[in-house]
């Protein structure tokens, strides 16, 4: 009986810490800046969504594991078109690896990625 408990709350441990699918939202806010400080409007796009927001600003972007494509616009007219670069969260993966699903859950959710939670995009002074 002791065995078939232990069992049985060891399974239960494993499948509610086991990956990032449980542990992690969906979303994750990002905090955009222009480099000169300017303000301006900016949309953001990767393989999960789109979002639109003023900059600076924060935005709920989804997780992906690609990168997350910007096009932004000054006040003042200038444009600027770049990317920020999905990061994996290693530790919230080898857990997943280690103990239930072998990441599999996490591959095709993403919920293993991440962003970095601030960035700042670089704004051409001259346009």
């Amino acid at each position: 009986m002791k065995y078939k408990n232990a069992l049985i709350v060891t399974m239960l441990s494993l499948t509610s810490f086991g990956c990032a699918t449980i542990v992690n939202d969906a979303n994750i806010p990002i905090t955009f800046s222009f480099s000169d400080g300017s303000e301006g409007s900016c949309n953001f796009n990767n393989k999960r969504g789109m979002w639109s927001s003023q900059i600076p600003g924060t935005v709920m972007i989804r997780r992906s594991d690609d990168a997350l494509i910007y096009n932004c616009k000054s006040n003042d007219g200038r444009n600027v078109v770049g990317r920020v670069e999905s990061e994996m969260e290693g530790e919230k993966l080898g857990a997943s690896v280690l103990f239930l699903d072998l990441g599999i859950t996490d591959a095709i959710t993403d919920m293993h990625r991440t962003y970095q939670a601030n960035v700042v995009i670089p704004m051409r002074k001259d346009g």
